[in-house]
């Protein structure tokens, strides 16, 4: 990814966040409007988002609260290839505050999301093709979360295959697959934080 394609999307971004601060939103409020109430582990909105065109698919949902916690949840992002009816592959989630504020990226484990498998390159490859511009929910949301996955790209890709090594040296107990092993859900991570990644960038 050159450095004016991430700038681009840090601006893009920026955009997004700075148009919903501007009623006093933000995408985490944005993504749950109309909500009746937040339980963990459902999907926001019902039915995931999904682009035809792209073939993008993402979902927020957040956990249990634990003491302490920075993340209020998280967007599970994937990308199907060949259509709604064909497999789905998660690619990243993307891990926000209770203020929509960007802290972190991760992969998960297979058994976590149950997708259809594929190897990090493969995965990898499928990478620029995710592009959720869809009017709804929120057409702001749809906008940022593509920006995100652009302009944390190399990122991504590392982390992918940073997923596939902890998987490859993993030890599940025996019988059970290394990708179904309940203990091993997060594969890797990076902390990450929209504000400085532009600044890095020259934006402000």
């Amino acid at each position: 990814m050159t450095e004016d394609a991430r700038r681009r999307a840090a601006q893009e971004a920026l955009f997004c966040e700075a148009i919903l601060a501007k009623t006093g939103d933000n995408v985490l409020l944005d993504t749950l409007r109309g909500a009746p109430s937040v339980t963990a582990w459902q999907h926001y909105p019902e039915g995931d988002v999904y682009d035809r065109d792209s073939g993008a698919q993402w979902y927020y949902h957040c956990h249990d609260p634990s003491p302490g916690a920075r993340e209020h949840g998280h967007f599970h992002c994937f990308l199907r290839p060949d259509g709604a009816q064909g497999p789905v592959h998660h690619l990243v989630a993307v891990g926000v505050d209770p203020y929509g504020k960007l802290i972190r990226l991760f992969t998960v484990n297979q058994w976590v999301v149950g997708d259809t498998w594929a190897d990090a390159e493969t995965t990898i490859a499928l990478l620029d093709r995710f592009n959720a511009e869809v009017g709804r929910p929120s057409y702001l949301v749809n906008r940022w979360l593509t920006a995100i996955l652009s302009l944390y790209h190399d990122d991504i890709v590392a982390l992918v295959r940073r997923r596939d090594e902890v998987l490859a040296a993993h030890t599940p107990p025996q019988g059970t697959p290394a990708r179904e092993d309940r203990a091993l859900e997060v594969t890797s991570q990076i902390e990450a934080d929209l504000a400085s990644s532009a600044a890095a960038l020259g934006l402000s």
